[in-house]
């Protein structure tokens, strides 16, 4: 479909041929299963379709189970009325007076800067908005984000996100950073984008790593969620991250059919802890209309990550959690080490299911 010639490892020309209509797709993969068929007639019109060139390339084309393929590739499901159930387009309530901002805590706010990702996946918790159209805030917009954040000290944290703040030039993006910099009293700036992994070649770009290594330290949080994603472009990726002095972590996503399991998501975390990727939050997927398919039960993922506790070090091991409905806020969940108290000390469970009695 492609040759992986000079053009593959260059940004631009992999946002430029993205994949963005059903019949890209159908001419792509092989033995489409009914409910992608109809996916693609269907679901396509209220959910759009986009992939770089270099994610498509890692989806199986024959294998309808390829954990990638279910990531890009749109089914029925999204939009069935008998399986969206108990959902809403924006469950976690993150509109606010201020277009574009969100603030949900008393020391941090989210800044959405463009509408526009690389790659559409199909469990995202902003669908009822991104590539609808694809678009990035105007100069007035960002002037009144400014303005809000400038007069609340208490506001000491900004994470910048979209869609996808990557795709935005080098000027703009960190002309946003710069001017954000300016507001005295924050503290802590983080860029939630998913090009690392969609996209690697974005930080092959000499300028973009020399802009993040002058307003380091930003912190860049992805999002890798099967270790087949984690490739020899990744890696290259952020070993050029790393080298700016800017951290990098990594929120998964827990999805049905995709991740849901012990050994899985274990082969993920050490590949990412071995290139340098810290897995900073699994999260259960959210109540969000077009997405409940891929959610799993908590009792599942309580158990999943009671399997990792033994498995993986603590660097490896990121916080299981949940948003709350109505943005209320991100609450922990962790299986039931603490059993009680008992006559001379506290009763735990260790994660091999042993009783141990904890002494005081």
């Amino acid at each position: 479909m492609w040759k992986r010639d000079r053009n593959w490892n260059n940004w631009r020309w992999q946002l430029k041929n993205r994949v963005k209509t059903p019949e890209g797709l159908k001419n792509y993969f092989e033995n489409l299963t009914e409910e992608e068929i109809k996916g693609l007639q269907f679901t396509y019109k209220s959910f759009p379709i986009a992939v770089t060139p270099y994610y498509l390339s890692l989806a199986d084309k024959r294998d309808p189970s390829c954990p990638i393929r279910k990531q890009i590739v749109p089914t029925y499901s999204e939009i069935d009325p008998n399986v969206q159930v108990f959902c809403e387009p924006n469950a976690l309530n993150e509109e606010s007076e201020i277009p574009h901002l969100t603030h949900r805590y008393p020391d941090r706010v989210l800044v959405t800067l463009t509408t526009m990702c690389p790659v559409y996946c199909r469990h995202c918790m902003r669908k009822r908005k991104v590539g609808k159209p694809e678009k990035a805030i105007s100069e007035e917009e960002f002037a009144s984000i400014w303005d809000y954040i400038k007069k609340r000290q208490q506001i000491r944290e900004v994470l910048i996100s979209g869609g996808d703040p990557l795709v935005l030039s080098n000027e703009k993006l960190f002309h946003y950073i710069g001017e954000l910099k300016k507001i005295d009293h924050i503290e802590v700036i983080r860029i939630g984008t998913r090009t690392p992994v969609i996209l690697p070649q974005r930080f092959y770009d000499g300028e973009l790593l020399r802009l993040l290594e002058k307003f380091s330290p930003i912190w860049i949080v992805t999002h890798f969620n099967h270790p087949k994603e984690v490739t020899e472009e990744v890696t290259q990726a952020v070993k050029n991250i790393r080298k700016t002095a800017n951290p990098v972590l990594n929120q998964t996503v827990l999805l049905k059919g995709v991740n849901d399991d012990t050994p899985t998501l274990e082969e993920l975390f050490r590949k990412l802890v071995k290139i340098g990727v810290k897995p900073y939050y699994l999260f259960h997927c959210d109540p969000i209309y077009g997405v409940v398919h891929f959610r799993t039960s908590l009792e599942k993922g309580i158990k999943i990550v009671a399997g990792l506790r033994g498995r993986l070090s603590g660097l490896a091991q990121p916080t299981y959690a949940l948003d709350l409905p109505g943005g209320k806020g991100k609450v922990v969940i962790n299986p039931q080490y603490l059993l009680g108290k008992g006559e001379s000390g506290y009763i735990f469970r260790n994660y091999e299911g042993e009783i141990v009695e904890y002494r005081l």
